[in-house]
This record gives C-alpha cells, sequence and structure tokens, in this order.
C-alpha cells in the first residue's frame, strides 16, 4: 500500500500561506475606509444643515407659509339701480358675518392658561361667558332676525365644532369693535346686503339679488329681473386677498390674517327711464283696479310718446325683493312683459291706420255696415245687434264695429295688412331691455288660412304683450314714428362716470298726417252724445275734462282649455290710450286678465282716466287749446 512516501514534495516554509496575516490587513483597510465616509458623510449633512439654517432660511420659510394660506376672492361692490331722477331703487350695503373657530379658541386658551394661570385665571368657558356678554351688549339682542342675546351667542363659543357664525348682518363699526377686543377669537368676514327702500315697488322689474355664500367665491349675485339680467354690469370685479387657513380646510379661515392683494372693481349703477312717483302711483292704481274689476291679473305701461322711454310698467301681483323666496311665480313674473294675450279691438288702430295710409277712406267717409260679415267659412257679428246702418269711417272705430273694421280691411288687402303688423313691431320683441320680455305670435302670411283674415283686424288669432300693444299707440301719437321702448337710459361708473345708452333707431309706420288723422278718429272712441246713443264711442269713461284723448277699448274672447274654441265668459280687457290727443305726451296701455263679476269688469277706461289725470298733475301737462269736437258716428 502507498505510504507517506508517496506524497508529493512539502513546499518550504518561506512560501506557505498566512491566512490568518491576511484577515487581519483587510479589516483594518475597511475600517479606514468607513471611518473617511462617515466623516464625509458628517461633512454633507453640516453643509446642508447650514444652507437649510442659514442661506435657504428665507426660501423654506416662505414655502412653508405658502402652504398654509389661500387666496381669495374680495367682493366688489354692487352697483345701484336708479330711475330717472336718481332716486335709489336698489344699493348695498357692507355688513359683516362674526365668527369663530371654537375648537381652536378652546385649544389655544387651555394652553395659554396652563403656560401662564396668573395672566389666564379663568377657564374657557367664564371667558366665552364674558364674551358673549360683550358681544350681546354691542349688537343687541337681535340682528335682522339673527338672536344675538348672552345666552345664545355663549352656546355658540363653547360648541364642540370647528367653525360657527355668530351673526351675518353685523354693522361694520360694532362689528370692528368687538374684534379690536377679542382678536383671537372673533373674526370678521365682508359680506354684502341688498337695499330696496321702496320695498314691493316695481320689483317685477328690478327683481332680487342677495349674498350667496354658497358660490365661489361668495358674493352678491341676481336671482330676479334686472338684478339678474344686468348683473354682469351691476357686480364689478372682484379683487383678490390672503388669508391664513386651518389644516386641511381652505373655508375655515384664522381670525385677522387677512392680506389683500388686488383692489376690487365696483359695479356700475344702472339709471332707469322709471319715475319712481309714476311707478307707484300707476301700480297702486293697478292693484286697486285689479281688485274692483275681479280680474285675475292687470298691468298697465306707460311711455313718453316722444321717446318711447318706460316711465312706469306696473303689476298688480308683487312680492318683496328681500324675501322673494315665500313668492310665488305669479308675483314673481313682469306681466307687462312675460305674458302674451289677444288684444282684441285696440288692434283695429292697424286697420284704421292703414286704410287712412292707403288713401282708401277718409274718417268723414260713410260705410253701409251689416249686422254680419262671411270671411271664409266664419261669420262675423258687431258686439250689438243691428241691420245695416250708415256709419262714418270714425265712427266704425269709435263704436267698434267689428263688421266695419273688416270690411275696410278687405280694401287694404292681406299683403298690406301684414306688413302694416310688422311695422308695427308685432311678433318680436321690442329689445326694450326689460328682462324675461316675449316676442308674441303674428301668424306669417304664407300661413294663414281663410278665416285668418276674419281675425287678425279685429285682434284675435294673434297674440301680443302689453308693451308691444303700447309701443303701437306711441306710433299713432309720435307722428307715426315707432321708437321702441327702452328701460336702461345709463350705466353710471365710477365717479360719476356717465355712459348714455344710445336711444334706438325710429321706425316709420305710417306719415304724419295719417298718424293725426287716426288720433282725431280715435278721439271719439271717448264721445257722449246725451240725446243719442247710437252717437257714443264705447270709452266715454276714458274721458279727461280739459284734455283731448286718444284711444281705443279692447274685447278679447280668451280660449276655453275644455272645447279649444273661444270661451263665452272668460276675456282680456284692454285699453291703449294717447294723452293729450292734440300734442301727445305719454301713452298708455292697459291690460285686465278675464275681469268678472263687477261693474267695473267690461272696461278699462275708468284705469285709463286715473293714470291720465295723474300724469297731468305729475307732469304738468298743458290743457288742450280746445275740445274734442263732436262728430256723426252713425247716420
Amino acid at each position: 500500500m502507498p505510504g507517506p512516501a508517496q506524497r508529493g514534495p512539502r513546499r518550504p516554509l518561506s512560501v506557505r500561506s498566512r491566512p490568518a496575516a491576511r484577515t487581519g490587513g483587510n479589516s483594518k483597510l475597511r475600517i479606514a475606509v468607513g471611518r473617511i465616509l462617515l466623516i464625509g458623510a458628517l461633512l454633507i449633512a453640516g453643509v446642508k444643515l447650514v444652507q437649510v439654517q442659514g442661506l435657504q432660511a428665507g426660501e423654506l420659510s416662505l414655502q412653508a407659509q405658502k402652504q398654509r394660506t389661500t387666496r381669495l376672492n374680495i367682493p366688489a361692490e354692487r352697483g345701484s339701480i336708479l330711475d330717472r331722477n336718481g332716486n335709489q331703487l336698489a344699493f348695498s350695503i357692507e355688513v359683516r358675518a362674526l365668527y369663530i373657530l371654537p375648537q381652536r379658541a378652546r385649544k389655544t386658551w387651555d394652553e395659554a392658561r396652563a403656560k401662564d394661570p396668573e395672566q389666564y385665571p379663568l377657564s374657557y368657558d367664564d371667558h366665552a361667558r364674558e364674551v358673549a356678554k360683550f358681544i350681546s351688549s354691542t349688537l343687541g339682542p337681535e340682528v335682522n332676525g339673527e338672536k344675538t342675546d348672552e345666552e345664545t351667542v355663549y352656546h355658540q363659543l363653547v360648541q364642540d365644532i370647528s367653525y360657527e357664525v355668530l351673526v351675518s348682518e353685523a354693522e361694520p363699526a360694532k362689528a370692528a369693535k368687538i374684534v379690536a377686543k377679542y382678536p383671537a377669537e372673533i373674526g370678521s368676514e365682508y359680506r354684502s346686503k341688498r337695499i330696496y327702500p321702496n320695498g314691493e315697488l316695481a320689483s317685477n322689474i328690478i327683481g332680487a339679488a342677495n349674498w350667496r355664500q354658497d358660490e365661489k367665491p361668495p358674493t352678491t349675485l341676481g336671482i330676479l329681473g334686472l338684478e339678474s339680467a344686468q348683473n354682469n354690469v351691476l357686480a364689478g370685479r372682484m379683487g383678490r386677498r390672503v388669508v391664513d387657513t386651518m389644516s386641511g380646510d381652505d373655508t375655515l379661515i384664522i381670525p385677522n390674517t387677512e392680506r389683500e392683494l388686488v383692489q376690487p372693481q365696483p359695479g356700475k349703477s344702472l339709471e332707469l327711464t322709471i319715475d319712481i312717483d309714476t311707478q307707484y302711483a300707476v301700480q297702486r292704481m293697478v292693484t286697486d283696479y285689479a281688485k274692483k274689476s275681479g280680474a285675475g291679473t292687470a298691468s298697465a305701461v306707460v311711455l313718453d310718446s316722444r321717446t318711447g322711454e318706460i316711465v312706469a310698467m306696473a303689476n298688480d301681483k308683487t312680492f318683496d325683493p328681500t324675501d322673494f323666496g315665500k313668492a310665488g311665480e305669479d308675483q314673481k313674473r313682469n306681466a307687462a312683459v312675460s305674458s302674451s294675450f289677444e288684444p282684441g279691438s285696440v288692434n283695429k288702430i292697424v286697420t284704421a291706420a292703414a286704410a287712412i295710409e292707403y288713401g282708401l277712406f277718409k274718417p268723414t267717409d260713410v260705410l253701409e255696415v251689416p249686422g254680419s260679415i262671411k270671411v271664409a267659412d266664419r261669420t262675423i257679428k258687431d258686439a250689438w245687434g243691428h241691420g245695416t246702418v250708415g256709419m262714418s269711417f270714425t265712427g266704425v272705430f269709435a263704436k267698434s264695429s267689428n263688421v266695419g273694421t273688416l270690411m275696410a280691411a278687405q280694401e287694404v288687402g292681406k299683403e298690406r295688412y301684414a306688413e302694416m303688423l310688422q311695422k308695427f313691431g308685432l311678433g318680436k320683441r321690442t329689445q326694450s331691455g326689460v328682462p324675461a320680455e316675449e316676442a308674441g305670435v303674428v301668424p306669417p302670411l304664407n300661413q294663414w288660412s281663410g278665416s285668418t283674415f276674419g281675425n287678425l283686424p279685429i285682434g284675435q288669432g294673434l297674440s301680443m304683450t302689453l308693451l308691444q300693444m303700447t309701443g303701437m299707440y306711441q306710433a299713432i301719437a309720435n307722428d307715426g314714428m315707432r321708437i321702441p321702448p327702452r328701460l336702461i337710459r345709463a350705466e353710471i361708473g365710477e365717479e360719476g362716470a356717465r355712459n348714455e345708452k344710445q336711444r334706438p333707431e325710429g321706425v316709420r309706420v305710417v306719415s304724419a298726417e295719417t298718424a293725426k288723422t287716426v288720433r282725431e278718429m280715435f278721439s271719439h272712441v271717448a264721445q257722449v252724445d246725451p240725446r243719442d246713443a247710437n252717437q257714443n264711442g264705447t270709452g266715454p269713461k276714458a274721458a279727461l275734462p280739459g284734455y283731448q284723448i286718444s284711444g281705443k277699448t279692447g274685447t278679447a274672447q280668451q280660449i276655453d282649455q275644455n272645447c279649444k274654441c273661444y270661451s263665452q265668459t272668460q276675456y282680456w280687457i284692454t285699453f291703449g290710450g294717447i294723452l293729450p290727443a292734440d300734442n301727445p305726451r305719454y301713452v298708455v296701455g292697459i291690460m285686465l286678465d278675464n275681469p268678472h263679476g263687477t261693474q267695473f269688469s267690461g272696461t278699462a277706461a275708468p284705469l285709463f282716466h286715473d293714470i291720465a289725470t295723474y300724469l297731468t298733475q305729475r307732469f304738468q301737462v298743458p290743457m288742450s287749446a280746445e275740445q274734442t269736437p263732436f262728430v256723426q258716428l252713425q247716420m
């Protein structure tokens, strides 16, 4: 067997490996390298610390501040709404909402008390009692319906919640006094309150606006009427501010941390054509007459005959702009522009104007008017029974003969009659600036049926708003030139800078001579002959001693929804009038919706008389040089 002698030769000791000695050398090297790295890391950390605490301290502080600040808009002061004489119809005042962050206030107080009990001897609850007492004594027990008595305020201060509004509409001076005394607890926030000094007056026109905390940002927002339609003009341009807010909630502003950046730009004020005194008088008269006549609704419009400006626009139903949430839809809408109706006989002025303009008739021409007339498949009668009678052309309209009117309309012809309707501005909005205006409906000529021309000349089969109807009579009052009505006279900016609204261009409807002739013809609507009732017009109660008036009564059947036919019991009662007829200054339009059950239900002439009487006194209208001459209406 092989033995040790068979192993290879042994290496000399001088060349044998020394594992123990090699391991010890590497360990020392690693320790040395580790120490170098550790020293390097400490050096780097030291440099960074110097950089953070020294060179970058301001920048990092600013970044930290940005993390707890919030940029907010500052609402601009809302513009006012004024009447034509500068009387305020709507304006805004500054109020302040006082608020507290109850949880934060308690924590801050408790921490301060723990550090310095001598300076803060009271518990937070006892301190809150003192705060509540001061707030209540400063504001009083109630502010605009919000309770601010001591007990109510105290319970608000000690609630275990993050945010609480103590009062929404505090006077700024009183709010400042409270915040100055308790700056660490009580915060003040700008709010605006819309004021309507005349209550419900013209509310259907002006509308309503209020502070909307739910808007982003919170602001006064127009909700109805002009306040809504002209919101961009009235609202102005918001400014910007920076505030400190609670961590995690940008809506919780830390009291007294506001810094203003950009000043807000106030909104513009609107000067209207409305005269506040006339509006008040007409609104009162319309409301009273609606009750006396049993009308469902009633409206009246007064226009300046020369400019088309709306001097008054009144409805019997109105609302309180400061509490519009309680109003019904019929109260909030402006029926004078948002309700279309069939005008009835007031529309006969279109036929009269066309017939005179085209030289077809003169006022004294006599027509042999039968008791009825057939148009296509319809037979139309007058409101009173009669055989064939002679009527002057003036008498046809003064007595409101449907048959005589249709005879004249047939002479005018469909094409010229349709063109005259367009010239009078029917079937399209007037662009008056009154919100929610409807266009009314005039069937286009190519859609007329055989019987259409038996309806339109007597004021049925088409619809219009009261403003449109009044505008028709304005054209005749203004020597045949229709001036589209307007409501806004001017915008008024900062420091009274005035921007007059451009007056709309007039539309020539008929010649000045035709308009004068029609005014004279329609002045006999108020004629009365105590000896012969056949010579009476349909509107003697519209007459005004000392003044010539020109106008037309109207009665139009409403649609019975059960049979989809014209009702025999429900009517629109209308009146269009010019004052004075010989030198026009004002035009008045009136609409009563289904008056019934009283002696005033059949006519709006007495209401015209009352409004005209007021206008002559309010604006010192000179009396007519002579009274309306008597003419023979029926032969």
